[in-house]
């Protein structure tokens, strides 16, 4: 056989990815994803067989190439460029019109999950199915349970899988290194479980956050974050925002009574973190929330 060339490679290692952790291939997705035509798009999946002869099967009723019951990555994925590739949609260098084929929103530094793990869960995203999992909860210890994942989240320090929890009815957020296992179930998930009915994902937030009132040069703030007219302001998702203003270290007090050292920042308009969940993690805001 002769060596693949580095396009090639290239092209087999994304047609890996899209099956480990999407579940699914078709021809048109070389195709559509590298512009080549549908003879090189059939020598890029007879390349990847004799690669890996029992990586691949062909469901004959969803004319489509999953993984095998044995699959096994030949590809070094890093974490990094995995998730990246959640992240940014699947192809290196594509514009931010790439469709993503999970729902996956953050950037920093990235922890290592287990891609077994982690391949399972995606795959549950993009099928819509539910999946049985092996949880580790600080609050509650080890359990089981069966959640719909939904979308991968990043709050800055770690992942999490957004994921409505079956054994609690509502929605909430999984840290992602702690499912020690996951086995996906074959029905479908109800409309009920779906983002669409995932109020607090949905829903999105202006915040406006200004130079802490405590400090005596605001100016450095203000280059700092590129204000405009002294404040930035941002869009973030309820379900997120709590995070984020957690790991930018934001005074959400009302009266911005927390330490000016600590908190360079402040969420001039608090109110608008009533009703949210993740709203509990704002500093200097007091609210449940809904971290599993």
């Amino acid at each position: 056989m002769i060596a693949p060339s580095h396009s090639q490679l290239e092209r087999l290692a994304y047609l890996e990815m899209r099956v480990y952790f999407v579940g699914d291939l078709r021809r048109g997705d070389l195709e559509n994803r590298f512009g080549i035509k549908p003879a090189a798009a059939t020598r890029d999946l007879n390349a990847y067989r004799a690669l890996a002869p029992g990586n691949l099967e062909y469901d004959t009723s969803a004319k489509t190439y999953v993984p095998a019951g044995g699959f096994q990555p030949v590809f070094g994925f890093s974490a990094e460029r995995v998730l990246s590739w959640l992240r940014h949609g699947f192809g290196d260098g594509q514009g931010q019109g790439t469709q993503r084929a999970v729902p996956c929103e953050g950037a920093s530094e990235l922890v290592r999950p287990d891609f077994s793990v982690l391949a399972e869960l995606t795959r549950a995203i993009h099928s819509g199915r539910p999946v049985k999992v092996s949880y580790l909860s600080l609050s509650s210890g080890a359990s089981r349970r069966v959640i719909v994942p939904l979308a991968l989240a990043d709050n800055g320090l770690r992942w999490h899988l957004r994921a409505f929890d079956r054994s609690r009815g509502r929605f909430a957020d999984f840290v992602l290194t702690r499912i020690a296992k996951a086995t996906a179930l074959p029905e479908r998930a109800g409309s009920q479980e779906q983002l669409a009915a995932d109020v607090q994902w949905g829903r999105m937030l202006d915040l406006e956050l200004v130079p802490h009132p405590g400090l005596a040069h605001p100016e450095a703030i203000h280059g700092d974050y590129s204000m405009q007219h002294g404040v930035l302001k941002l869009t973030l998702r309820a379900a997120l925002a709590g995070y984020a203003l957690l790991r930018w270290g934001v005074d959400c007090s009302a009266t911005h009574c927390l330490d000016a050292a600590s908190h360079h920042l402040w969420l001039r308009n608090p109110g608008v973190l009533d009703g949210v969940e993740s709203a509990a993690l704002a500093p200097g805001y007091q609210q449940s929330g809904a971290l599993a």
